[in-house]
């Protein structure tokens, strides 16, 4: 049971983390064009060019982060297991590549946030065994 919760808490905390990447600093910091709807995807898709370059700078950076706080916040929770954190980790691995290749994007932007999210999981990886108690 407490290898479930922390697979839940994970993957909560993983979004929570990229919301506030994107939502709360990204777009409070590089601020989207007047009437611009972050929540619609069909907004997203014909107007790409029009979010900031900062914006989209925080986005890969909380896919990354949301990761490795998601594996390791479920580690911690686990203590016995990995799988929780395998699991936080690789839905949010999944969920970053599906953006990517749903949205149209800058090249720049489409590799760096695959690469990431890949380093992301490794880096959440390597924290998240070290809280695993043998």
């Amino acid at each position: 049971m407490k290898n479930v919760l922390a697979t839940i808490v994970g993957i909560i905390v993983a979004g929570i983390t990229v919301h506030i990447f994107e939502s709360l600093i990204g777009h409070n910091l590089f601020p989207l064009p007047e009437g611009a709807d972050p929540s619609n995807m069909e907004w997203i898709k014909n107007n790409m060019d029009q979010i900031p370059m900062g914006s989209k700078i925080f986005v890969v950076i909380g896919h990354f982060a949301g990761i490795v706080i998601g594996m390791f916040v479920a580690a911690k929770i686990s203590k016995t297991s990995i799988i929780p954190s395998y699991i936080a980790g690789g839905l949010m691995l999944l969920a970053t590549l599906f953006t990517v290749f749903m949205l149209p994007k800058d090249l720049w932007f489409s590799v760096a946030d695959c690469v990431l999210a890949i380093v992301g999981f490794l880096v959440g990886k390597s924290l998240a065994s070290k809280q695993i108690e043998i």
